[in-house]
């Protein structure tokens, strides 16, 4: 049985470099399905209900990491249903990815992309928001990404990630087994859960964060400016 009592550092596949673009074409749509039907998207939403309650006016938003732009459209809806005007950015490296996030969202005329590790992007935004991005940083890089999120951001941060428990290993294993037309996905989403979290670390890497679980297996993790 896996330790689940400290997060793996193990690469994930999808880390690699010059990944075909069939094969991210495929993982990001099972991750849209995943998202769609496992909470991914609910607990950003829940996020962004807690950070944006009562706020008034444009807000600008950025998703680090943010694949096929699915999130993005999902945020763009939850804007719109509420009456609030938005500016939404899109942040990754893998320029194969944002090709994709172009097509899927050149409806959205308030979506850009910035195609940059985001350690590179010098841009103020009123929140930024990450999903299943995190669990692929070692701690160094966890506690980098949190000093720059709270400093490119005037409002707060949205961190959307797995919650690293054995019935989330066992379930998604045996969902992608059985499921997933991606090997990327096969290999990958056990070792994201084994990558990512407890409440407790998320105190660890940054004492003043709200920590939040949701359905399925999935913490949304506010830091408030």
């Amino acid at each position: 049985m896996p330790d689940f009592t400290k997060r793996s550092f193990e690469k994930e596949l999808l880390d690699a470099e010059n990944i075909p673009f069939r094969d991210i074409e495929i993982t990001l749509n099972e991750l849209h399905f995943v998202n769609t039907w496992l909470g991914g998207y609910n607990a950003t939403r829940y996020g962004l209900k807690k950070l944006l309650s009562g706020h008034k006016g444009k807000i600008k938003i950025a998703d680090v990491g943010c694949g096929g732009g699915h999130h993005l459209i999902e945020i763009a809806k939850w804007c719109r249903a509420r009456n609030l005007e938005v500016e939404l950015v899109g942040i990754d490296m893998k320029a194969e990815c944002i090709q994709y996030a172009m097509e899927k969202t050149k409806a959205y005329d308030n979506i850009r992309y910035i195609t940059s590790d985001y350690r590179l992007v010098d841009e103020q935004f009123d929140v930024i928001n990450s999903c299943l991005f995190t669990h692929h940083l070692n701690d160094d890089q966890l506690s980098g990404y949190i000093a720059w999120s709270r400093k490119n951001s005037t409002i707060g941060v949205v961190v959307n990630d797995l919650h690293r428990h054995f019935l989330a290993y066992y379930s998604i294993k045996y969902l992608t087994k059985w499921f997933s037309h991606s090997h990327l996905v096969k290999n990958d989403a056990c070792l994201s859960v084994l990558r990512s979290f407890k409440a407790k670390e998320w105190k660890r890497f940054d004492p003043q964060s709200e920590v939040h679980w949701n359905w399925a297996f999935r913490y949304t993790t506010l830091l408030r400016k």
